[in-house]
């Protein structure tokens, strides 16, 4: 987080560690999927690469669309992100309507994936950390969830992923295989 701090990506990457969200579901977020004094975002759709173009498609499955809840991390950047790029669109002479783009460029077409995903290859290799992939603040995000003792379920419906068989299926190295939880929970059930 402190090597992001003031780069360009800090807001987007800042969001994908502290939410799960894949980059697609970032580069699709619209304003009005915003409710930061809820501290909530709407997950509604997904960008999706067809060559050099982009096109707006519904998440992978019907779990997709989701709502997140927000660390103050993520309201405090979008907040300083809203403000920032209300403030260049006005200096241009724009708009800005509630269906805009979230992260866009300053005339408000869509972000490609592939140039953000280059741009943070060129971040990451610059702060020595070639191995932290941006696909990797995803897994980090679950990492972190898992090891404070989330339930698999929870983590499931963050992600959006269709079933929790699909969040164990990936992530069950994770999962802690120590069950002295079990003996304790059984031990104060009867007095023990």
């Amino acid at each position: 987080m402190k090597k992001l701090q003031g780069h360009q990506l800090y807001t987007i990457g800042i969001t994908a560690l502290f939410t799960g969200m894949r980059l697609g579901e970032i580069l699709a977020l619209r304003d009005q999927c915003l409710d930061l004094d809820r501290g909530v975002i709407k997950v509604q759709e997904a960008l999706e690469p067809v060559g050099r173009e982009i096109r707006f498609k519904a998440p992978k499955t019907a779990s997709g669309r989701r709502n997140i809840s927000l660390p103050k991390v993520v309201i405090d950047a979008l907040r300083t992100h809203r403000r920032e790029l209300l403030e260049l669109r006005m200096r241009l002479g724009l708009g800005w309507r509630k269906e805009d783009l979230v992260f866009s460029s300053p005339e408000g077409q869509p972000l490609h994936s592939g140039d953000v995903s280059g741009a943070w290859s060129k971040f990451a290799d610059q702060a020595h950390i070639p191995e932290v992939t941006f696909h990797a603040l995803r897994h980090t995000h679950v990492s972190w969830l898992i090891a404070h003792g989330v339930d698999v379920v929870t983590i499931s419906k963050r992600l959006g992923h269709a079933n929790p068989n699909i969040t164990l299926g990936t992530y069950a190295h994770l999962f802690d295989a120590d069950d002295s939880k079990v003996a304790k929970a059984i031990n104060e059930a009867f007095g023990s």
